[in-house]
């Protein structure tokens, strides 16, 4: 028998740890405009190989580039009781679809060192419809308690009286069975509904809790749905009750045109490990004078669409207020924390579009639940979320927080306008990719636009515009990738652009950069030595987040430019990167020095100037950029002469 020599058996068993082997192909919950897939692998550890993206309608004859699935696998998330190691696949989305319609959609793998198993997957897969109401159920009509006029017929005094057989404010609040079935409408008319609910025997019929406790279930074709009649402005008064609208055991009910206001929790859909909801909507609402919008952590919630709603909170009108951080303390005893108004949506599980809503005066804006290391079952992950079109400002703390999310978390055609503390957010992400693209952030004078922390990784930010700094923020990210942004100073930290990875495959190119004036250094970089992979150090849950964050500061190489050219020789990083001012844009000027100053949209302009550096410097990125003008993309969140993306309620 002929013997082996060992350096071939050393190449042979590198080849075979390089040869990409092909695993499960998964296709993630549809939303309207948007497709996710998760590609598992063994094998690649090199990294080097790809799979590439097209599609197009059903039945067309021609196909179109996709963005790129991202290589994900072996990144570690390692803080408080966070204990996670990324599953080894490619994982990525196909973006600015048609709603309603089938698309095929094809990847091809490809690896130098060679492919086992079918290299080629092609899937048809139908993009959802926007929640309508049905034709042909039953419609319902609710007046408010003292309603003296003219009644549509069949008529109730109060929602619960409709939805149910009938309703009662004392002991037999319980017992009336639903009324409604899926299809069926339920129109309220305007007028004040607050109930009575320390008085026995409401009129409401919502005891003590003040909650409306809605338990029937629609259809994703028939939904349940409640709706303003149009006849003026129907109010739902919570009399500061904890929480006004329960729906963790009511399915696909659907909520429109109604203003509701004075509760600290307005929707209660889901609780972590107890229940929860799906296919829950709430279309052009007003929300006022609430602590919390909408909540869900129950990892089974699926498809929600909250789109078009206007919600206000209850932090200052008049002046941007921030709780942390050295920019805030000269105002914390005039304007002391408190937490008056949490945020106005924050969803976990699948399939979730948060689109076109103007939010206002809360801690945080829109937020994926920091739920914890992910349940594990395909349909508990919290993948393929949505959040778009929504006009977002002074909020105390965050625009928008990709937090606990797992892959394809999409966030993209935002505005963000006065956050107190990093606009951005991603503490953590597992595994990624969680997409930043084409959003405009405007004064974030305390850490400046981005968070990212807490040991995430698979981080996509393209095509933004950011009047604030990249700073990083205690524990390095993984697998971290700028394209085509838009960052221009000024705030309270020195340098413009600074990334800490634990991962040599994070990257960075094709940006622009406005460095502030007289810093002792305007780039950084911090990431493993040369000829490591990645580098991870400290045993699960063994240390302290600060203690951790030293180790890790200590097992990676930093480096700090004060020129771009010196830091794009030295990283590699930012080589077809440029220099810019705010002269790019058609009519936008930094931040004043007052960190409280609150500023309008409609005195900037984004839109690029012709002939600024930042016209066509970008880089083609196919599904992301398609319809450039000129000889290649143009960098930051607005394109050429192209119409500017609609923020807010439509």
């Amino acid at each position: 028998m002929k013997t082996l020599s060992l350096a071939l058996i050393l190449a042979s068993i590198a080849t075979a740890a390089n040869n990409t082997a092909v695993g499960e192909f998964y296709v993630e919950p549809p939303t309207l405009i948007s497709l996710g897939f998760e590609w598992t692998i063994t094998g690649d550890d090199n990294r080097n190989a790809t799979v590439a993206v097209s599609y197009r309608k059903k039945g067309a004859a021609t196909w179109t580039d996709g963005l790129p699935l991202l290589r994900i696998g072996g990144e570690r998330i390692n803080e408080n009781a966070l204990r996670y190691v990324t599953p080894h696949m490619f994982s990525g989305s196909i973006f600015e679809l048609e709603p309603a319609t089938e698309y095929e959609a094809r990847f091809v793998m490809s690896d130098p060192d060679g492919v086992t198993g079918t290299a080629a997957q092609t899937v048809t897969v139908k993009t959802r419809s926007e929640p309508v109401p049905a034709a042909g159920g039953k419609t319902y009509h609710v007046y408010p308690p003292g309603f003296t006029g003219e009644k549509q017929q069949p008529a109730f005094t109060g929602l619960l009286g409709a939805y149910f057989t009938g309703s009662n404010g004392a002991d037999n609040f319980n017992t009336y069975p639903a009324r409604v079935q899926p299809g069926d409408v339920i129109l309220v008319h305007a007028g004040l509904y607050k109930d009575n609910r320390y008085r026995y025997g409401a009129p409401l019929g919502t005891v003590s809790s003040g909650t409306y406790f809605l338990t029937q279930s629609g259809t994703a074709e028939r939904p349940i749905v409640i709706k303003g009649a149009g006849d003026g402005e129907a109010i739902f008064d919570g009399d500061g009750a904890y929480n006004l609208f329960n729906v963790m055991a009511a399915n696909y009910n659907y909520f429109e045109g109604i203003t509701i206001r004075n509760t600290e929790l307005a929707f209660q859909a889901g609780l972590k490990n107890i229940a929860g909801s799906v296919g829950l909507t709430i279309k052009r609402c007003k929300f006022e004078d609430i602590g919390r919008g909408l909540y869900t952590d129950w990892s089974g919630s699926k498809d929600y669409y909250i789109a078009d709603n206007t919600f206000t909170g209850k932090f200052h009108a008049d002046v941007l207020m921030g709780f942390t951080g050295s920019t805030w303390q000269p105002f914390l005893e005039k304007y002391p924390p408190v937490l008056v108004s949490e945020y106005a949506v924050k969803v976990y599980g699948s399939g979730h579009v948060v689109a076109y809503n103007r939010i206002e005066r809360f801690h945080d804006g829109v937020d994926v639940a920091t739920y914890g290391n992910p349940d594990g079952p395909r349909d508990r992950m919290p993948v393929s979320i949505d959040f778009y079109g929504n006009d977002i400002s002074n909020m105390e703390d965050n625009c928008l927080e990709s937090d606990g999310g797992a892959h394809n978390v999409r966030i993209f055609r935002n505005r963000c306008f006065n956050h107190g503390h990093r606009a951005l957010s991603v503490q953590p992400m597992f595994g990624g990719p969680v997409y930043f693209i084409r959003n405009v952030v405007y004064h974030a004078p305390e850490g400046g636009a981005v968070k990212l922390t807490a040991s995430s990784s698979g981080i996509a930010l393209y095509h933004n515009t950011f009047i604030a700094a990249v700073k990083p923020m205690l524990l390095a990210t993984s697998n971290l990738h700028f394209r085509n942004n838009l960052i221009l100073g000024k705030t309270e930290t020195p340098e413009i652009f600074s990334v800490e990875t634990s991962t040599n495959y994070s990257s960075s190119d094709y940006n622009g950069f406005r460095p502030n004036e007289g810093a002792p250094f305007s780039f950084s970089w911090s990431s493993p030595p040369a000829g490591m992979m990645a580098n991870y150090v400290g045993e699960f849950g063994a240390l302290s987040t600060q203690a951790q964050a030293q180790l890790e500061a200590k097992a990676r190489v930093t480096k700090q430019f004060k020129t771009l050219p010196e830091f794009s020789a030295a990283t590699g990083q930012d080589t077809h990167s440029k220099l810019v001012d705010f002269d790019v844009f058609r009519k936008v000027t930094p931040p004043g020095p007052n960190p409280q100053t609150l500023y309008k949209p409609a005195d900037f302009d984004f839109r690029l100037r012709a002939g600024s550096a930042a016209i066509d410097a970008g880089v083609r990125l196919p599904g992301v950029n398609d319809g450039f003008e000129g000889r290649a993309p143009d960098l930051g969140a607005l394109e050429g002469d192209q119409p500017v993306p609609h923020y807010g309620p439509r």
